[in-house]
């Protein structure tokens, strides 16, 4: 994208992200409407003011070096808060664009982001949309997303988290199931009734079922035939078909307790929630593509 102030271009720092953007001197040399052996020279000057390599460079690609990775990160958020500094001195409205990349658990991401995401295209539609899911630590940096769900709070204290919502867990089983094994009443009962486990892909370990007694918080280790691990949906679909009791996130099981496919037990134990946070790094210049879809987002999940 070509960054500009007042019209002119900003010189060896632009036209270096824009080679790091691009991959290319010819084509960051198109973008900014000068020769290839300029971009060159330039970004050479750059290096040697600097004192580091920023790229290597082969006959067939031109990459970043870990130096010029660092550089890169920190001039982008420099010349983007130089041009809305400029948009907003000069009351200059522009529309967000931009590739929007956000990283989403398996569930949260299927039940409760993409069935938005259309609404928000419709509000923005020069911003695209990459989305990954998967419940994997990722790098902001290294990785280049924007942002990132998660329902547990974030070791690295460089990240923002901006708290979304806390959805109920609820124990669930189908009307067959309970049928022919009963419904359980205390949580004692449980030792009777084959428990859906969910493995933790980190250890292996069966994930404890979470309760609240008298206003006490409990963790319960349960017991049953039945293992998954990697996608907690297999869990639902193994209690929707019989196997057993699940503790589930209430958004996962909404439609299938709301159609009678799955009824709640053990209601008298419920009250706790898992939270989902929304998070982004700190000290980071948010592009408008990113703060339009926070604030969309929150909007959306925590009306008012």
């Amino acid at each position: 994208m070509r960054r500009q102030l007042g019209g002119v271009l900003l010189g060896s720092m632009e036209l270096f992200c824009l080679v790091a953007e691009h991959g290319s001197f010819t084509a960051a040399a198109h973008v900014a409407g000068v020769t290839p052996a300029a971009v060159s020279r330039s970004v050479a000057r750059l290096e040697a003011r600097l004192g580091v390599r920023l790229f290597t460079r082969t006959t067939r690609q031109v990459r970043l070096t870990e130096a010029g990775r660092v550089y890169f990160e920190q001039c982008s958020q420099a010349l983007g808060q130089l041009v809305e500094a400029e948009r907003t001195l000069s009351g200059q409205q522009s529309e967000p664009a931009g590739l929007l990349r956000i990283s989403l658990p398996t569930t949260y991401g299927h039940y409760r982001v993409l069935p938005l995401l259309p609404a928000f295209r419709a509000r923005y539609p020069q911003v695209r949309i990459e989305v990954e899911l998967s419940n994997r630590n990722i790098d902001f940096s290294n990785e280049g997303f924007d942002l990132a769900i998660r329902a547990r709070p974030p070791a690295d204290s460089s990240l923002i988290a901006r708290s979304l919502e806390e959805t109920p867990l609820l124990v669930v089983a189908s009307p067959g199931y309970l049928r022919q094994a009963g419904t359980p009443v205390t949580l004692a009962d449980l030792a009777e009734h084959q428990c859906i486990q969910f493995l933790l892909p980190r250890n292996g370990r069966a994930v404890p079922w979470l309760f609240r007694e008298q206003g006490h918080d409990l963790e319960l280790a349960t017991t049953g035939d039945y293992c998954c691990a990697q996608d907690v949906l297999a869990g639902t679909t193994l209690a929707r078909s019989g196997a057993g009791l699940f503790q589930a996130l209430g958004f996962i099981v909404e439609d299938d307790l709301r159609e009678g496919r799955l009824v709640e037990v053990l209601q008298g134990y419920a009250g706790r929630n898992r939270p989902f946070s929304l998070l982004y790094p700190s000290g980071r210049h948010l592009p408008q593509r990113v703060r339009v879809f926070v604030d969309f987002l929150l909007q959306a999940v925590r009306p008012e």
